[in-house]
């Protein structure tokens, strides 16, 4: 674990040491060394027990994927900032990648903890970086009203989870992981004890975000800079379905019943946000609002508490943090040349960017579960458990998947097709530094469909 920990946090040092020119480059090549070693932990994906353990930290199945995740996250976002940071004071270049990484700490911390006040304590502290990211660097004016969203939504949901954890270790003596699935059930008896289960799940469902509590979200995105939106994306929502995972261990026998709302809710959101997305404007926007849909399938097939869904959530979380970043990196690079992200002043850029394209292409098939990707293998499993659940889910999540596959060819459609506006006279080529971010997003999306079984969790 130390061997990621400590080279992350000598990061810092080294962004505020290297001289301005040689900033960008020497942050981009320490941080991929990192992402490299990180591979290591998915070798061990025939071990259904914890690795690396330690007091604090340890490794299993379930964290190890969306651990590699955030790591190779880090340079990709260096890359991708790298342009529109360009014309800033080099201070402030500097604090603005000392953020990322303090992130990258953070959320290390936090899927690699194995007391839950510790994954608490980290889960809250990964608001801290991404805040200033969206109200110091956002697009907009309305970037302090997005920070005020996000901020009230996530403490709002996460305060009774901190009262429902002191309950637990009251009665249990315990919050480890390792002895929690050990200790005895809670009775769930009177309403005092379901209000604490809810308690238990309501920060991780606004974090998903459950479609009721998602507004935060399209707000958040749309006015965050392109690394806060790449990382929101693809890591701060996965934070929500591995706390949820990780919390149904104890709430396990008990919550068949109670948790039929949310999966409803779930799944209801997976039709609304595809139905929303179909009316969208702005392009970050409609990514932002697909994320949530996708997010109420993961969210259904958590709360299903079978192997199927389990394993479904843990493919599509992965798969989804690859493909909606990669959806934002394309929305950036349109914007970076257009200075806007409305689909109509910005279409039939396949005449001038051919090759960006064949990028928005494969993400807009990758967005609307193409096979034979691992987007489609964890949304079938994840419709498979639902359906065994309940044979009438079919009607919301075939729904669902039919306005998917309508708004992901509307977005490519409007931003790359027909005629290229008249206000449009010069763009500046595509560069290969966005390529290599692109490919790198891309790749191991597609190399997931040889080897499926790094990311699968424990029901290998």
């Amino acid at each position: 674990m130390l061997k990621i920990l400590i080279p992350t946090a000598m990061l810092i040092p080294l962004t505020w040491v290297s001289p301005s020119k040689a900033l960008w480059p020497t942050t981009l090549a320490h941080s991929l060394t990192i992402s490299i070693i990180s591979l290591s932990w998915l070798c061990n994906s025939s071990i259904t027990g914890w690795i690396s353990l330690n007091q604090m930290m340890a490794l299993d199945p379930l964290s190890a994927p969306l651990l590699v995740l955030t790591c190779w996250l880090l340079p990709l976002m260096i890359l991708a900032s790298q342009n529109h940071l360009g014309s800033e004071p080099t201070s402030r270049q500097r604090m603005y990648i000392t953020l990322l990484i303090s992130l990258q700490f953070f959320l290390i911390m936090a899927f690699s903890a194995t007391e839950v006040i510790l994954f608490y304590v980290m889960f809250e502290a990964t608001l801290i970086p991404t805040l200033i990211l969206i109200t110091r660097w956002g697009n907009q004016s309305e970037r302090l009203s997005a920070g005020t969203y996000f901020l009230f939504y996530t403490l709002a949901g996460s305060l009774p989870l901190l009262v429902a954890l002191l309950l637990l270790q009251n009665t249990s003596g315990t919050l480890s992981l390792l002895s929690l699935q050990y200790a005895p059930a809670f009775p769930l008896a009177s309403i005092g004890d379901k209000l604490w289960w809810a308690g238990c799940l309501l920060a991780f469902l606004v974090k998903m975000p459950l479609y009721g509590v998602h507004l935060w979200l399209p707000k958040a995105h749309v006015e965050a800079p392109i690394a806060g939106s790449m990382v929101l994306a693809a890591v701060l929502l996965k934070l929500g379905g591995y706390g949820m995972i990780r919390m149904m261990m104890v709430l396990e026998p008990l919550t068949k019943e109670l948790s039929y709302p949310f999966i409803i809710l779930a799944l209801w959101g997976v039709v609304m946000t595809g139905s929303i997305c179909l009316r969208q404007t702005d392009l970050k926007s409609l990514i932002a609002y697909s994320s949530v849909g996708h997010m109420g399938l993961v969210a259904g097939g958590i709360l299903t508490q079978t192997a199927w869904g389990l394993t479904g959530a843990i493919i599509l979380m992965i798969a989804h943090g690859l493909t909606s970043s990669a959806l934002f990196c394309l929305a950036n690079t349109n914007y970076e040349r257009t200075h806007s992200r409305t689909m109509v002043l910005a279409r039939g850029l396949q005449m001038v960017l051919p090759l960006m394209t064949a990028w928005w292409f494969i993400s807009s098939l990758a967005n609307l579960a193409l096979p034979p990707l691992p987007n489609l293998m964890g949304e079938l499993m994840i419709i498979t458990s639902l359906l065994a659940w309940s044979p009438w889910t079919i009607a919301l999540t075939g729904a669902g998947t039919l306005i998917t596959a309508g708004y992901s060819l509307y977005m490519f459609l409007m931003t790359q097709r027909g005629p290229l506006p008249q206000h449009i006279i010069s763009l500046p080529p595509s560069h290969t530094r966005e390529h290599l971010l692109l490919a790198l997003h891309l790749l191991p999306l597609l190399l997931l469909t040889l080897k499926p079984e790094v990311v699968w969790g424990w029901s290998s």
